[in-house]
């Protein structure tokens, strides 16, 4: 499976031939770089190796990340990355990945990215609770969880339970998903629906096909 980073522009809306309006999002792509292919013998895919968003300025890295592209006479790159790969695939150091081959309208892809962060919520917002009554009795505690537990048998609060706690900044992947559009020379995919991640932050596009 070929993943490709990418960056979150945001989302959008485009009109179809039949008048109905179809929600997208548009994902940028960065120029890679390969660094190596390492053959597993002992599995069923290789390993590729690949750099993303080149660099002009080397200060934005640590002295290690410089020297190891300088090492193997490569462009510095802001992201390396590792995916898994058929064993017929063939891939060379410093070949670029060419995106009018993989990314064609109509096919479904797999994107990963970190959701938005939320800080603390309650249930009603993160387990979408009804939360309790609204009169007859209820006090001052009307967006409450209820009862955590039960009483002296089993006398304890099960792991997993549904509570208050931290929201987002999680790893999601949203699978199937088509391509609508692909702009060869701006680099731009446009996706049909919504990904994870909020606005010029990274994803990982997954290619099933590779």
């Amino acid at each position: 499976m070929l993943e490709i980073i990418g960056q979150k522009v945001g989302m959008t809306h485009i009109f179809k031939n039949n008048g109905n309006i179809m929600p997208v999002t548009v994902l940028k792509l960065y120029d890679n770089c390969v660094i190596e292919m390492k053959n597993e013998e002992n599995k069923a895919h290789n390993t590729l190796s690949i750099a993303f968003d080149k660099l002009e300025n080397a200060k934005k890295l640590s002295k290690s990340v410089v020297g190891f592209f300088n090492k193997k006479n490569l462009p510095i790159h802001r992201i390396i990355h590792n995916s898994k790969i058929k064993k017929d695939s063939s891939f060379a150091s410093g070949d670029s990945i060419a995106f009018d081959k993989i990314f064609k309208e109509g096919s479904l892809i797999s994107v990963r990215g970190t959701t938005i962060g939320k800080g603390f919520a309650g249930v009603m917002k993160r387990w979408n609770f009804r939360g309790l009554e609204a009169s007859h009795g209820v006090s001052i505690s009307h967006r409450s969880h209820g009862s955590t537990g039960q009483r002296q048998d089993p006398g304890k609060t099960f792991r997993g339970k549904k509570m208050a706690g931290h929201l987002g900044v999680d790893n999601i992947t949203t699978k199937n998903l088509e391509i609508v559009f692909f702009d060869q020379e701006k680099k731009v995919v446009m996706i049909k629906g919504c990904v994870p991640g909020k606005s010029g932050s990274d994803v990982i596009i997954k290619l099933n096909n590779y």
